[in-house]
C-alpha cells in the first residue's frame, strides 16, 4: 500500500506535448511526472525523480482509452519511435 503525499487532479498538471508527459511541482523543487501512456494503462501514481514522494493522480481513465487504442494500432516501428 502506498502513502501518497497528496491527491492531484490531472487538470492541475502541466502537459508537455513533445514528451506526452504530465508534470506537477514537487515540494523538493523537482516535478512529479506521469506519462500519457501510463495513464492509458490505468496507472494513477505520479513520482518525483528526485525524492521519495508520490502523488495519486485523479483522472477519468476513459479520457485516455483512445490513446491506448491508437498506440496498439500503430505499426511496431512507429511505437518504437514514440519511446
Amino acid at each position: 500500500m502506498s502513502v501518497y503525499h497528496d491527491e492531484i487532479e490531472i487538470e492541475d498538471f502541466d502537459f508537455d506535448e513533445e514528451t506526452e508527459t504530465y508534470y506537477y511541482p514537487c515540494p523538493c523543487g523537482d516535478r512529479f511526472q506521469i506519462t500519457k501512456e501510463e495513464l492509458a494503462t490505468g496507472e494513477d501514481t505520479a513520482t518525483c525523480p528526485s525524492c521519495s514522494l508520490i502523488v495519486k493522480v485523479i483522472y477519468d481513465p476513459d479520457d485516455f482509452a483512445a490513446y491506448e487504442e491508437e498506440t496498439v494500432a500503430l505499426p511496431k516501428e512507429k511505437q518504437l519511435a514514440m519511446n
